[in-house]
């Protein structure tokens, strides 16, 4: 596996990526785990986690090769809250002062609730729903950073250049999330246009999420800069912190969110253009 890794990386990432890919699938459209009592989808993201602790062993690898680092661990995380909490708050304000705008009163409420295409639908305010909430996102962060960010640029940069590994780390970890529009179009919650538009926008959006936390992760040497800001976006902005108006509740999420991302990446772009000035 050590030589696979470092002669054919391209051919291992793929194989990986297809794995996962499919595990999701199996979860996503016949386990449905999100829609039991747990609430999220687990089990692909938990085979994912075995997945790559088997490939890490295999490759002769540990988990501080890919970027879990113990050094700077407490200012990375403390600095990855911090970015994400400015942007998305700059994006809820701007929301807030839109919908007031429109003569559309809304307020803000915390509650969890699974991540829909199509909004909250149920309010779940229990201490045990928060810490749930936590816990799975743990978890899902550690699957994503470790294997998108991690395992695969990594490998993937021991061959070519960062800035291509960086992309091609991108590349699949915007379409692992077309997953999501395919199924409400399958259950009939979305028409066939807009789930081609949402899946080129979900593709795209966690394109751009992921290069951002590739060059965190460039810059510092660590996943857990970009594993902060990972688990606040999918923590606090997609299932805790919630805009609710008259008409329903977060109407404009999906619009919420590429704007804290979109102003998250270009800062940490101009950022990493200093960096690279610094350090040639």
């Amino acid at each position: 596996m050590e030589k696979y890794a470092k002669n054919k990386p391209v051919i291992l990432c793929c194989i990986l990526f297809a794995v996962c890919m499919c595990v999701r699938f199996i979860e996503y459209f016949a386990l449905r785990t999100d829609e039991t009592v747990i609430g999220e989808n687990l089990i692909h993201k938990a085979a994912g986690i075995v997945l790559l602790f088997s490939v890490l062993k295999a490759a002769n690898m540990k988990w501080s090769d890919i970027g879990f680092i113990k050094r700077g661990l407490a200012k990375n995380i403390l600095l990855g809250l911090l970015l994400s909490a400015v942007c998305f708050a700059i994006s809820y304000g701007a929301e807030l002062i839109l919908l007031s705008a429109q003569g559309n009163a809304a307020h803000i409420e915390l509650y969890i609730s699974g991540f829909s295409l199509t909004g909250a639908a149920v309010k779940n305010t229990g201490i045990l729903f928060f810490l749930l909430c936590i816990v799975f996102n743990i978890i899902n962060v550690w699957m994503e950073e470790g294997l998108f960010r991690g395992f695969f640029i990594k490998v993937l940069s021991d061959k070519y250049t960062f800035m291509k590994a960086n992309l091609a780390a991108a590349l699949l970890f915007g379409v692992w999330h077309f997953v999501m529009p395919v199924r409400s179009f399958i259950g009939g919650e979305m028409g066939l246009g807009q789930m081609f538009m949402l899946a080129a926008g979900y593709i795209v959006l966690s394109g751009l999420m992921s290069i951002k936390w590739g060059l965190l992760y460039k810059m510092t040497g660590s996943l857990w800069l970009g594993a902060a800001d990972h688990f606040f976006n999918n923590t606090v902005a997609s299932n805790m912190l919630h805009v609710v108006t008259d008409s329903g509740a977060d109407e404009m999420q999906i619009v919420r969110i590429m704007l804290a991302q979109i102003v998250s990446f270009v800062f940490v772009v101009t950022v990493y253009r200093q960096y690279r000035r610094k350090a040639y």
